[in-house]
């Protein structure tokens, strides 16, 4: 007994150890992810899964840059933004302001389909039609608000480490009920777009949720708030490389639950309630049952840390200590979390929000990513750690990468609003 404790004891240290990626995994995989990633199995199967791929190698490049520039230099981002020779001042308040207002989007949706979720589970589980997705919200924002109150990052920390394990677990187990065949998922990493009319909607709102400017932002403030310095360089890379791993782990799972089984029975779905009431007759209620917890886990683990996210980017932008225990952390906290009360109050369409707030990323990620390439080669600043060939090489493409997704968002959004008006 005593050695299980031990092992236990030992493994709780080692997610302790690397809480930063634990803490970008959760801000990035959502329930926007969730979307995506099942629109995207369960349309095109597996053959989306090269943009997956370049997303999250191209998002260990920008965690390794971000973390790498805040551990030599010990300056966080929109601080080091103001030092740019070109509006500096101008690209900090433009990306603070940007990152703030697609994420209070993205909330809100998240907010809608997790308590619609929620509500339907409930539902299919005591077969009594009581269950309002308004008071479910109402109850979970006054839950996170008592949570908030607890103010200390060592906790926040903690407690996405035990959302972002049961929405892993749930998913990879999930995909392991449901695999779909290996030689799609083979073929799927040959890149090649499909030649539907949502195919570019879907990519950029697949690589939205994975390679996203505010997850890189943030990977400084986390890094700095960690109390990290040039001495776990190391320590940083192995945890870019973690968190940037399992985003294609947990990822790669969604999508090939939804290809194995709604891309094989050709139901296409464009939102989670959908495709919860289409899986339940292919995988059963116990694969059903494990999947909508892993969205739960998702939704929790994303919502935390988006509502932490205006406190935290005004610190960074001003240069201070973040202080979590402030009337100012606290209401900026508590506003974040009452938009998430628009869809529920509004019967908005939480889908809409999400994928226009994906969407909207990628415009503020070729600036995040102009901007680090741009700070990493100053010798003035980063001296024998200035970024080298093969990190050039990486950010450079990161750049190219980002410009034709940002392509496919134009006509994405431009088809997808033509539709709806």
């Amino acid at each position: 007994m005593q050695n299980r404790n031990n092992i236990i004891n030992r493994f709780w240290r080692l997610l302790i150890l690397i809480g930063p990626g634990f803490f970008l995994i959760g801000y990035s995989i959502g329930t926007g992810s969730v979307v995506s990633m099942a629109s995207a199995g369960s349309r095109y199967g597996m053959s989306l899964l090269w943009a997956l791929i370049l997303a999250c190698v191209f998002s260990f490049v920008m965690l390794e840059a971000y973390g790498r520039y805040t551990l030599v230099t010990g300056q966080s981002a929109l601080f080091s933004y103001r030092k740019l020779p070109f509006l500096g001042r101008t690209t900090a308040v433009t990306t603070l302001i940007g990152l703030v207002f697609v994420e209070v989007l993205a909330l809100a949706g998240i907010m809608g389909i997790l308590s619609d979720l929620i509500s339907e589970w409930l539902k299919m589980l005591t077969r009594v039609n009581v269950w309002n997705p308004l008071w479910i919200a109402i109850f979970i924002i006054i839950g996170l608000f008592i949570f908030l109150l607890k103010g200390k990052y060592s906790f926040f920390e903690k407690l996405l480490i035990v959302f972002v394990s049961i929405m892993g677990v749930s998913f990879i187990l999930t995909m392991f009920l449901v695999i779909p065949n290996p030689v799609e998922i083979v073929k799927g990493a040959v890149p090649r777009i499909p030649h539907e009319p949502d195919v570019s909607m879907i990519i950029s709102a697949l690589v939205g949720t994975t390679l996203t400017a505010p997850t890189f932002v943030m990977r400084s403030i986390i890094v700095k708030e960690k109390g990290w310095t040039i001495s776990d360089l190391k320590s940083g890379r192995r945890d870019a490389f973690f968190a940037a791993f399992f985003m294609f782990v947990i990822s790669v799972s969604i999508m090939a639950c939804a290809a194995g089984t709604l891309y094989v029975a050709g139901k296409p779905v464009e939102d989670a309630i959908q495709m919860v009431k289409l899986l339940e007759p292919l995988a059963g209620r116990f694969a059903l049952s494990i999947f909508i917890l892993g969205i739960i886990g998702a939704a929790f683990s994303s919502i935390i840390p988006i509502s932490l996210l205006a406190p935290l980017l005004i610190s960074d932008y001003r240069g201070v200590p973040v202080n979590m225990r402030t009337k100012m952390f606290r209401i900026l906290c508590g506003c974040a979390l009452l938009f998430g009360l628009i869809v529920p109050v509004f019967h908005a369409r939480p889908v809409f929000a999400m994928i226009i707030s994906q969407c909207f990323q990628i415009f503020v990620l070729p600036v995040v990513t102009i901007s680090i390439i741009y700070l990493l080669n100053k010798k003035d600043l980063m001296g024998q750690y200035k970024a080298g060939f093969w990190l050039n090489c990486g950010l450079l493409a990161t750049l190219a990468f980002s410009l034709f997704i940002t392509y496919q968002s134009v006509i994405g959004l431009v088809n997808y609003l033509g539709k709806v008006f």
